[in-house]
C-alpha cells in the first residue's frame, strides 16, 4: 500500500530535550574508533576554539532517528516498518554538537516517492539548542520496501 502523500509537509512536534554529555560523546567516539582528542580532551576542544569537548558529526544520528520514530510511528501515515531499510543520512552543521547542549528535534516529511514498488520517505530533523539556535539539518532516506506477491 502506497504511502500517503498528503503527509508531504507535515512537522511533527519536537522533542524532549536531550542533554548531551561528555562521556556520551567519548563513548560514541571510541565505538566508531575515532581519537580526535576534540571528542575527550576538553583543553583540546578549547584550543580550537570550542567551550567544551564536541561530538563527531555523526553522533547526532540517534537523536534525530529517535525523532523520526514519531513519524514512522503515525498509523495513519501507512508506513510499515518491518519492511523499511535506512537508505541515506546526510548532515548539514550550523555548528558542532556540544558536551553540555540540550537538543530538540522537530521532525518534517520533505517528500514521499514511489519508486518500482519501493516507497521512499525523506524525513527532515531540526535539531536547535535550549537557546533555539539551530545547530544542525539531518535528512534521513527510508525505504519501505514493496511487499512480495504471493
Amino acid at each position: 500500500m502506497a504511502l500517503d502523500q498528503s503527509y508531504v509537509g507535515r512537522t511533527y512536534p519536537a522533542t524532549d530535550p536531550y542533554e548531551v554529555g561528555r562521556e556520551k560523546i567519548r563513548e560514541f567516539a571510541e565505538a566508531i574508533g575515532d581519537a580526535n582528542p576534540a571528542y575527550t580532551d576538553p583543553e583540546a576542544a578549547k584550543a580550537l576554539g570550542h567551550p567544551d569537548v564536541i561530538a563527531p558529526p555523526t553522533f547526532v544520528f540517534a537523536i534525530t532517528f529517535q525523532a523520526a520514530g514519531l513519524v514512522i510511528q503515525d498509523p495513519q501515515l501507512g508506513l510499515d516498518y518491518s519492511r523499511v531499510v535506512h537508505g541515506d543520512q546526510k548532515f548539514a552543521y550550523t555548528r558542532p554538537v556540544r558536551a553540555g547542549d540540550r537538543l530538540t528535534v522537530t521532525s518534517t516529511i520533505e517528500s514521499i516517492k514511489s519508486l518500482a514498488g519501493n516507497d521512499v520517505l525523506m524525513v527532515r530533523g531540526e535539531v536547535h539548542d535550549a537557546a533555539g539556535e539551530h545547530v544542525v539539518t539531518a535528512h534521513t532516506k527510508l525505504v519501505a520496501r514493496a511487499a512480495e506477491e504471493a
